[in-house]
């Protein structure tokens, strides 16, 4: 794979590829791993950054927008993500001390 030019100097595509599947696969352990709400909330948003980051790198690569028109869209996804489970997780928080994601199987009413 040939290279890209960021600010003047240039590096190899397959640095960008591995770096995005470090982050997804830091974000996946994350979500597995971790019992916290907020926390899970975040990896999802590490995942959808790696994403992005990859979906860069190939319109980049291949001197094609879609790539970055698609980057762009899970970017307003994400942000959207973001609110709505914040404003979940804040007012269950609000109410109760939640300290697992296990305590919210509770929810069913």
């Amino acid at each position: 794979m040939s290279g890209l030019d960021i600010g003047g100097s240039q590096l190899d595509t397959s640095w960008f590829l591995l770096l995005g599947a470090i982050l997804f696969a830091i974000g996946a352990a994350g979500v597995l791993v971790r019992r916290n709400p907020l926390v899970i909330l975040i990896c999802i948003e590490l995942m959808l950054n790696a994403v992005n980051l990859t979906l860069i790198t190939f319109a980049r690569q291949l001197q094609n927008i879609e790539g970055q028109l698609f980057a762009l869209m899970a970017m307003t996804v994400a942000a959207a993500e973001a609110v709505v489970g914040l404003a979940i997780l804040v007012d269950i928080f609000r109410v109760r001390d939640v300290e697992d994601v296990d305590d919210l199987s509770e929810l069913k009413g």
